[in-house]
């Protein structure tokens, strides 16, 4: 694997097969993305006081000693309540090679549902990012906002990308790309980036 970037479907299948990325159970037809695998909801929630995450030093586990009410076992079905904060096990684990991290994020249907999402690693103290070389379970904090959902093992509420390198473009490359292919009106605003705004009013 020699990509740089945000890793193709193809890639996933091989980390699936490396167990570089662990299932519990079978993947999903469809759970691989052209560059992103749905994560899927395991067994077990818990009930937590309040959202956390485990900074550098803890595990999700050892978090949930100190935060969790009660465990839920999701395989009859169970309805996460309105204004409650739940964490639950994924189905999917890691063991990344050094030079892969990965980001992720709630898949669209959870806005239909408005559902809030977010990952949970072990020792990282970021939602939805794991570290480069990172081996262990993943976990969904999920809060409903507006009605109470029913959820059950293999619901796929978050995908994560996987990234290897750095694959930024650098400013003197993104001056040049726009100078040839324009990628905003006007004069870009490159300064460690590419600067923009969005224009929401109806009609424009």
């Amino acid at each position: 694997m020699t990509e740089t970037g945000v890793l193709p479907s193809q890639t996933l299948r091989d980390m699936i097969a490396a167990r570089h990325i662990s299932l519990v159970a079978p993947p999903d037809p469809d759970q691989v993305q052209p560059a992103s695998l749905d994560l899927r909801l395991g067994h077990r929630a818990w009930r937590v006081r309040a959202s956390f995450l485990t900074g550098r030093d803890q595990t999700v586990t050892q978090r949930l000693d100190q935060f969790a009410m009660h465990e839920i076992d999701l395989r009859p079905g169970a309805v996460l309540e309105t204004g409650c904060v739940y964490v639950v096990e994924l189905m999917e684990a890691l063991a990344l090679p050094p030079d892969i991290s990965a980001a992720a994020n709630a898949k669209s249907s959870t806005g239909r549902l408005d559902l809030f999402t977010r990952l949970i690693a072990d020792q990282t103290p970021e939602f939805d990012r794991v570290d480069a070389g990172y081996t262990g379970p993943l976990y969904a904090e999920i809060s409903p906002r507006t009605f109470s959902v029913l959820v059950r093992p293999g619901a796929r509420l978050n995908q994560i990308r996987f990234r290897r390198g750095d694959a930024l473009i650098d400013d003197a490359s993104l001056a040049d790309l726009h100078a040839t292919d324009p990628l905003v009106n006007g004069e870009p605003l490159i300064d460690g980036g590419l600067g923009f705004s969005v224009d929401l009013t109806p009609g424009t």
